[in-house]
């Protein structure tokens, strides 16, 4: 069966929990912000974030949380997305992407930033923003941490 994408609903939280611990890739305090949104995009399914969800019959393979940039009419951040362990280089994450983007488009024009972190752990998914024509725009050193730059990647769609 293939992958498919479709909003999120209450049954998927415990899967996409799973995705965000299924390695060492994520802190315990960005597992909780993560879980935060999830739980805020369920709570208000009109509200500030939005969530597709790769599903693979019934699991979840992955996911991306996206929104509205508060006080613009057309740029939108993508927050998070991630693919399960065991799902990693399906290209899960780049139709999770590409299927946000083609939401987003069909809305009027549009514009996509994503924030990520200069460390190693972050190496593949700023592959993976470079790889679908999001070009670096702004690099803030040592933001995070000393040796942890902020790299911005903002596209136009």
């Amino acid at each position: 069966m293939p992958i498919s994408v479709t909003p999120l609903e209450p049954r998927d939280r415990p899967g996409i929990e799973a995705t965000l611990k299924s390695d060492a890739t994520f802190r315990k305090d960005e597992i909780a912000v993560a879980l935060e949104l999830c739980d805020e995009a369920l709570a208000r399914p009109d509200g500030d974030y939005e969530i597709r969800v790769a599903r693979d019959g019934g699991d979840v393979a992955g996911y991306v949380c996206f929104g509205l940039t508060p006080m613009t009419a057309c740029t939108y951040d993508l927050y998070w997305v991630v693919t399960h362990a065991a799902y990693r280089g399906r290209g899960v994450a780049k139709q999770l992407i590409r299927a946000m983007e083609a939401e987003i488009s069909a809305r009027g024009p549009a514009r996509v930033r994503v924030e990520t972190s200069a460390t190693e752990g972050y190496g593949a998914a700023r592959h993976l923003y470079l790889s679908l024509g999001y070009p670096e725009a702004v690099r803030l050193a040592e933001f995070y941490k000393p040796g942890d730059d902020l790299i911005i990647y903002y596209k136009q769609l």
